[in-house]
């Protein structure tokens, strides 16, 4: 019995002396950076991205479900948005009634830039326009009302009181889309095919971007809607018309420091054959998925950030 008891004793230190190779630190199987882990993380992922997805389903359905309750009044809105919306377009005809160009630019290729940037805003202003509200939030302590449920605070302060009637604004800028695709005089590619919806897509998630990162400094600066909406609609607004009429330091601020070049003015002018602004290369007609990802990325830091710093009013 000695001789054995000794024996396991003597054993003992090998097995718990020595680290599992299965369990232990830096294992290939679980630990950081192992597949387990990255699937572990991915799979997490989309979790978050399926709630979120779920958690702007349900509010924004709740809200249009209140809006169609009263389909009259409902038309009448979506009708004088699309007409208030439209008279900005209407300056631009008064101006080619009276020039030939503007900038160098005929009437159907401003009518593509307009159309493009409109359709990218509209989409964003319809499914993110509620984040603008953030500032007053803050200050009165209601966004502690979103805190306490259980479910993604964006999607939900992003669906709140969604706006159906903003579809106007889409509307109209598809209409002035098509009206400058059938006046265009463009030899067509693949490329150029392909290149124009998903420049209207990564502009709409550009614009998106913006208006999360303009939500995001409401956290600490309340009353910062207003410079937030000079770079969203100030930029739509901006990019409807031609680089051409524009000093050189604004476009370079437009391609280098606020990407908003990127929504229509480079790919558009890539598909018009003409040169792009700024001395960018030609293939950064093709780099908005990119820079929308890229946007993505900073809009989210930020988002975090001010979450982390926020105080409840206590009201």
């Amino acid at each position: 019995m000695a001789e054995t008891a000794g024996g396991d004793l003597a054993q003992e230190p090998s097995r718990t002396g020595r680290e599992s190779p299965r369990t232990g630190r830096g294992s290939p199987r679980t630990g950081r950076g192992s597949p387990r882990t990255v699937r572990e993380s991915w799979r997490t992922s989309r979790g978050r991205s399926a709630d979120s997805w779920r958690t702007y389903r349900l509010v924004a359905g709740m809200w249009i479900r209140s809006t169609m309750a009263y389909r009259a009044s409902f038309a009448l809105t979506l009708v004088t948005s699309f007409c208030v919306t439209f008279f900005d377009f209407v300056v631009i005809l008064l101006m080619f009634g009276q020039v030939e160009g503007l900038g160098g630019f005929g009437f159907a290729e401003v009518a593509l830039l307009y159309g493009t940037t409109g359709t990218s805003f509209g989409i964003a202003d319809l499914t993110m326009g509620s984040l603008q509200r953030m500032g007053r939030r803050v200050r009165d302590g209601s966004l502690d009302v979103f805190l306490m449920r259980p479910a993604p605070l964006l999607a939900q302060v992003a669906a709140d009181k969604f706006a159906l009637r903003r579809f106007g604004r889409i509307a109209q800028g598809l209409f002035v889309l098509i009206w400058g695709l059938v006046l265009l005089d463009v030899t067509w590619t693949p490329a150029k095919a392909v290149l124009l919806p998903v420049s209207v897509v990564c502009g709409a998630v550009i614009f998106s971007a913006l208006m999360v990162l303009g939500a995001s400094v409401q956290f600490w600066m309340q009353d910062a809607a207003e410079v937030t909406n000079s770079f969203t609609y100030g930029g739509n607004t901006l990019l409807g018309y031609p680089p051409t009429i524009f000093a050189q330091e604004l476009v370079r601020g437009v391609v280098y420091v606020v990407p908003l070049a990127f929504v229509n003015w480079l790919p558009a002018l890539y598909v018009l054959g003409r040169p792009a602004p700024a001395g960018v290369p030609e293939w950064t007609a093709f780099a908005s998925p990119l820079v929308a990802a890229a946007c993505c990325g900073v809009a989210g830091i930020a988002w975090r950030a001010g979450i982390r710093s926020y105080r409840s009013t206590g009201s």
